[in-house]
Protein backbone atom coordinates (compact mmCIF):
# COMPACT_ATOMS: atom_id res chain seq x y z
CA UNK A 1 0.00 0.00 0.00
CA UNK A 2 1.39 3.37 -1.01
CA UNK A 3 0.90 6.33 1.29
CA UNK A 4 -0.18 9.51 -0.42
CA UNK A 5 -0.03 12.98 1.03
CA UNK A 6 -2.07 15.89 -0.33
CA UNK A 7 -0.05 18.67 -1.83
CA UNK A 8 -0.10 22.04 -0.12
CA UNK A 9 -2.40 24.74 -1.44
CA UNK A 10 -0.73 27.21 -3.76
CA UNK A 11 -1.36 30.74 -2.51
CA UNK A 12 -3.11 33.09 -4.89
CA UNK A 13 -1.19 36.16 -3.82
CA UNK A 14 2.52 35.74 -4.67
CA UNK A 15 3.70 37.81 -1.72
CA UNK A 16 1.64 36.24 1.09
CA UNK A 17 0.53 32.69 2.01
CA UNK A 18 -3.20 32.58 2.59
CA UNK A 19 -3.49 28.98 3.87
CA UNK A 20 -1.35 26.78 6.12
CA UNK A 21 1.08 24.31 4.63
CA UNK A 22 -0.05 20.71 4.28
CA UNK A 23 1.18 17.54 6.02
CA UNK A 24 3.90 16.80 3.46
CA UNK A 25 5.61 20.11 4.11
CA UNK A 26 5.30 19.64 7.87
CA UNK A 27 6.78 16.14 7.61
CA UNK A 28 9.67 17.49 5.58
CA UNK A 29 10.38 20.18 8.17
CA UNK A 30 10.34 17.57 10.92
CA UNK A 31 13.33 15.81 9.35
CA UNK A 32 15.14 19.06 8.59
CA UNK A 33 15.07 20.42 12.15
CA UNK A 34 18.28 19.32 13.91
CA UNK A 35 17.94 17.37 17.13
CA UNK A 36 18.76 19.20 20.36
CA UNK A 37 22.40 18.70 21.29
CA UNK A 38 23.15 16.21 24.02
CA UNK A 39 24.71 18.06 26.95
CA UNK A 40 27.11 16.66 29.49
CA UNK A 41 25.81 15.79 32.93
CA UNK A 42 25.83 18.73 35.35
CA UNK A 43 28.93 18.54 37.55
CA UNK A 44 28.67 18.43 41.33
CA UNK A 45 27.84 21.84 42.76
CA UNK A 46 30.78 24.08 43.55
CA UNK A 47 28.74 26.23 45.94
CA UNK A 48 30.05 26.93 49.44
CA UNK A 49 26.49 26.98 50.80
CA UNK A 50 25.55 23.81 52.66
CA UNK A 51 21.93 24.01 51.51
CA UNK A 52 22.99 24.00 47.85
CA UNK A 53 24.79 20.66 48.18
CA UNK A 54 23.53 17.12 48.28
CA UNK A 55 24.46 15.01 51.29
CA UNK A 56 26.87 13.02 49.12
CA UNK A 57 28.54 16.15 47.78
CA UNK A 58 28.95 17.55 51.28
CA UNK A 59 30.40 14.26 52.56
CA UNK A 60 32.99 14.38 49.79
CA UNK A 61 33.87 18.01 50.56
CA UNK A 62 34.44 17.23 54.24
CA UNK A 63 36.48 14.13 53.42
CA UNK A 64 38.69 16.25 51.14
CA UNK A 65 39.45 18.89 53.77
CA UNK A 66 36.48 21.27 53.99
CA UNK A 67 36.25 20.93 57.77
CA UNK A 68 35.58 24.61 58.60
CA UNK A 69 31.97 25.75 58.72
CA UNK A 70 30.52 29.22 59.27
CA UNK A 71 27.20 29.57 61.09
CA UNK A 72 25.81 32.99 60.04
CA UNK A 73 23.32 34.53 62.47
CA UNK A 74 20.85 37.19 61.39
CA UNK A 75 17.53 38.15 62.90
CA UNK A 76 14.17 39.63 61.99
CA UNK A 77 13.80 43.17 63.32
CA UNK A 78 12.39 46.52 62.36
CA UNK A 79 14.65 49.10 60.76
CA UNK A 80 12.29 51.99 60.33
CA UNK A 81 10.29 52.79 57.21
CA UNK A 82 13.04 52.16 54.65
CA UNK A 83 15.02 48.97 55.42
CA UNK A 84 13.29 45.59 55.16
CA UNK A 85 12.86 43.34 58.20
CA UNK A 86 15.23 40.68 56.88
CA UNK A 87 18.33 42.88 56.58
CA UNK A 88 20.43 40.89 59.09
CA UNK A 89 19.58 37.55 57.48
CA UNK A 90 20.53 38.77 54.01
CA UNK A 91 23.75 40.45 55.11
CA UNK A 92 24.88 37.54 57.27
CA UNK A 93 24.32 35.04 54.46
CA UNK A 94 25.96 37.08 51.71
CA UNK A 95 28.99 38.07 53.75
CA UNK A 96 29.48 34.55 55.09
CA UNK A 97 29.54 33.34 51.49
CA UNK A 98 32.26 35.86 50.60
CA UNK A 99 34.29 34.96 53.68
CA UNK A 100 34.07 31.24 52.91
CA UNK A 101 35.10 31.76 49.30
CA UNK A 102 38.19 33.71 50.39
CA UNK A 103 39.14 31.16 53.04
CA UNK A 104 38.73 28.07 50.88
CA UNK A 105 37.76 24.64 52.23
CA UNK A 106 34.91 26.32 54.12
CA UNK A 107 31.17 25.67 54.09
CA UNK A 108 28.37 28.06 55.11
CA UNK A 109 25.53 26.64 57.21
CA UNK A 110 21.97 28.03 56.92
CA UNK A 111 21.39 31.45 58.45
CA UNK A 112 19.98 31.36 61.98
CA UNK A 113 17.03 33.75 61.65
CA UNK A 114 15.28 33.57 65.02
CA UNK A 115 17.17 35.49 67.69
CA UNK A 116 16.57 37.43 70.93
CA UNK A 117 15.13 40.85 70.19
CA UNK A 118 13.74 41.81 73.59
CA UNK A 119 10.64 41.26 75.70
CA UNK A 120 7.49 40.27 73.86
CA UNK A 121 4.78 41.10 76.40
CA UNK A 122 4.82 43.88 77.27
CA UNK A 123 6.85 44.64 74.14
CA UNK A 124 10.18 46.40 74.52
CA UNK A 125 12.81 47.68 72.10
CA UNK A 126 12.32 46.51 68.53
CA UNK A 127 9.31 44.43 69.57
CA UNK A 128 7.33 47.67 69.70
CA UNK A 129 7.35 47.68 65.89
CA UNK A 130 5.51 45.31 63.53
CA UNK A 131 7.45 42.37 62.14
CA UNK A 132 10.15 41.94 64.76
CA UNK A 133 10.45 38.33 65.97
CA UNK A 134 12.06 37.54 69.32
CA UNK A 135 12.88 34.30 71.11
CA UNK A 136 14.24 33.85 74.65
CA UNK A 137 18.05 33.92 74.95
CA UNK A 138 18.14 30.37 76.37
CA UNK A 139 16.24 29.03 73.37
CA UNK A 140 18.54 30.88 71.00
CA UNK A 141 21.61 29.41 72.66
CA UNK A 142 20.05 25.96 72.50
CA UNK A 143 19.57 26.35 68.73
CA UNK A 144 23.24 27.29 68.28
CA UNK A 145 24.32 24.35 70.44
CA UNK A 146 22.21 21.92 68.44
CA UNK A 147 23.41 23.26 65.12
CA UNK A 148 27.07 23.09 66.17
CA UNK A 149 26.69 19.57 67.58
CA UNK A 150 25.10 18.42 64.32
CA UNK A 151 27.92 19.90 62.26
CA UNK A 152 30.55 18.33 64.51
CA UNK A 153 28.84 14.96 64.12
CA UNK A 154 29.30 15.16 60.36
CA UNK A 155 33.02 15.89 60.57
CA UNK A 156 33.39 19.65 60.77
CA UNK A 157 36.23 20.55 63.11
CA UNK A 158 36.12 24.36 63.24
CA UNK A 159 32.62 25.73 63.81
CA UNK A 160 32.45 29.53 63.71
CA UNK A 161 29.50 31.68 64.73
CA UNK A 162 29.18 34.95 62.78
CA UNK A 163 26.52 37.30 64.14
CA UNK A 164 25.24 40.35 62.25
CA UNK A 165 23.39 41.91 65.19
CA UNK A 166 24.90 43.36 68.35
CA UNK A 167 22.31 42.17 70.83
CA UNK A 168 23.35 38.50 70.93
CA UNK A 169 27.14 38.67 70.65
CA UNK A 170 27.51 37.57 74.29
CA UNK A 171 25.20 34.61 73.61
CA UNK A 172 27.44 33.42 70.80
CA UNK A 173 30.41 33.52 73.16
CA UNK A 174 28.46 31.70 75.87
CA UNK A 175 27.67 28.86 73.48
CA UNK A 176 31.23 28.60 72.14
CA UNK A 177 32.60 28.42 75.69
CA UNK A 178 30.05 25.78 76.70
CA UNK A 179 30.74 23.61 73.67
CA UNK A 180 34.50 23.77 74.07
CA UNK A 181 34.24 22.73 77.70
CA UNK A 182 32.11 19.78 76.66
CA UNK A 183 34.28 18.80 73.72
CA UNK A 184 37.63 19.27 75.44
CA UNK A 185 40.74 20.84 73.98
CA UNK A 186 41.71 20.30 70.40
CA UNK A 187 44.23 17.50 70.36
CA UNK A 188 45.96 14.99 68.16
CA UNK A 189 42.55 13.41 67.75
CA UNK A 190 41.58 16.63 65.92
CA UNK A 191 38.33 17.08 67.79
CA UNK A 192 36.10 20.06 67.07
CA UNK A 193 36.28 23.60 68.41
CA UNK A 194 33.65 26.34 68.41
CA UNK A 195 34.36 30.04 68.02
CA UNK A 196 32.37 33.25 68.33
CA UNK A 197 33.83 35.56 65.70
CA UNK A 198 33.09 38.86 67.42
CA UNK A 199 35.46 40.73 65.09
CA UNK A 200 32.89 40.41 62.31
CA UNK A 201 30.46 42.68 64.15
CA UNK A 202 32.91 44.79 66.15
CA UNK A 203 34.57 46.18 63.02
CA UNK A 204 31.30 47.88 62.05
CA UNK A 205 31.32 49.72 65.37
CA UNK A 206 34.91 50.93 65.14
CA UNK A 207 36.92 51.08 61.91
CA UNK A 208 33.88 51.41 59.66
CA UNK A 209 32.52 54.36 61.64
CA UNK A 210 35.97 55.96 61.54
CA UNK A 211 36.04 55.60 57.74
CA UNK A 212 32.63 57.25 57.43
CA UNK A 213 33.71 60.10 59.70
CA UNK A 214 36.78 60.67 57.51
CA UNK A 215 34.36 61.29 54.66
CA UNK A 216 32.52 64.02 56.55
CA UNK A 217 29.68 62.08 58.17
CA UNK A 218 28.85 62.87 61.78
CA UNK A 219 28.17 60.36 64.52
CA UNK A 220 24.56 61.53 64.67
CA UNK A 221 24.15 60.90 60.94
CA UNK A 222 25.93 57.52 61.00
CA UNK A 223 23.57 56.51 63.78
CA UNK A 224 23.09 53.44 65.93
CA UNK A 225 20.22 51.77 64.06
CA UNK A 226 18.87 52.29 60.54
CA UNK A 227 21.10 55.33 60.15
CA UNK A 228 23.59 56.04 57.37
CA UNK A 229 25.92 53.13 58.21
CA UNK A 230 23.12 50.58 58.38
CA UNK A 231 21.45 51.73 55.17
CA UNK A 232 24.76 51.93 53.29
CA UNK A 233 25.61 48.33 54.20
CA UNK A 234 22.19 47.25 52.97
CA UNK A 235 22.53 49.16 49.70
CA UNK A 236 25.85 47.38 49.13
CA UNK A 237 24.41 43.92 49.73
CA UNK A 238 20.82 44.02 48.47
CA UNK A 239 19.42 47.42 47.40
CA UNK A 240 16.01 45.86 46.73
CA UNK A 241 15.50 45.77 50.49
CA UNK A 242 15.90 49.55 50.81
CA UNK A 243 12.98 51.90 50.13
CA UNK A 244 14.87 54.75 48.53
CA UNK A 245 11.95 57.18 48.30
CA UNK A 246 11.15 56.87 51.99
CA UNK A 247 14.83 57.13 52.87
CA UNK A 248 15.25 60.31 50.84
CA UNK A 249 12.58 62.01 52.97
CA UNK A 250 14.79 61.52 56.03
CA UNK A 251 13.95 60.30 59.54
CA UNK A 252 11.25 61.73 61.75
CA UNK A 253 12.40 63.70 64.80
CA UNK A 254 13.38 61.41 67.67
CA UNK A 255 13.13 57.65 67.36
CA UNK A 256 9.37 57.32 66.96
CA UNK A 257 9.82 55.57 63.61
CA UNK A 258 12.50 53.16 64.87
CA UNK A 259 15.42 55.08 63.36
CA UNK A 260 18.49 56.32 65.22
CA UNK A 261 20.54 58.20 62.65
CA UNK A 262 20.02 59.81 59.25
CA UNK A 263 20.37 57.61 56.16
CA UNK A 264 19.52 60.34 53.65
CA UNK A 265 23.08 60.39 52.22
CA UNK A 266 23.67 56.63 52.34
CA UNK A 267 25.14 55.06 49.19
CA UNK A 268 26.21 51.61 48.08
CA UNK A 269 29.76 52.95 47.69
CA UNK A 270 29.89 53.83 51.38
CA UNK A 271 28.47 50.43 52.19
CA UNK A 272 31.17 48.66 50.19
CA UNK A 273 33.76 50.15 52.54
CA UNK A 274 32.09 48.41 55.47
CA UNK A 275 31.55 45.14 53.59
CA UNK A 276 35.23 44.95 52.66
CA UNK A 277 36.26 45.66 56.24
CA UNK A 278 33.94 42.94 57.56
CA UNK A 279 35.05 40.32 55.06
CA UNK A 280 38.79 41.05 55.22
CA UNK A 281 38.81 41.33 59.02
CA UNK A 282 36.87 38.10 59.40
CA UNK A 283 39.12 36.17 57.02
CA UNK A 284 42.25 37.33 58.84
CA UNK A 285 40.76 36.55 62.27
CA UNK A 286 39.65 33.06 61.22
CA UNK A 287 43.06 32.27 59.76
CA UNK A 288 44.63 33.23 63.08
CA UNK A 289 42.20 31.06 65.03
CA UNK A 290 42.80 28.05 62.82
CA UNK A 291 46.59 28.51 62.90
CA UNK A 292 46.57 28.86 66.69
CA UNK A 293 44.76 25.57 67.14
CA UNK A 294 46.74 23.43 64.73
Amino acid sequence: MTLQFPLPQVPRAPSRLSKPFGPLFALTLLFLIPAAPVTAATPASSSVMLEDLTSTELRSRIDHGATTVLVPIGGVEQSGPYIALGKHNVRAGLLARQIAQKLGNTIVAPVVSYVPEGAISPPAGHMRFAGTISIPPADFEAVLEGAAASLRQHGFRDIIFIGDHGGYQKNEQNVANKLNRAWGKASAANDARAYALLDYYDITQSAYIAELQKRGHSSAEIGLHAGLADAALMLATDPSLVRSEAMARGPKPGVADGVRGDATRATAELGQIGIKLQVDTSVAAIKQLLQRNK
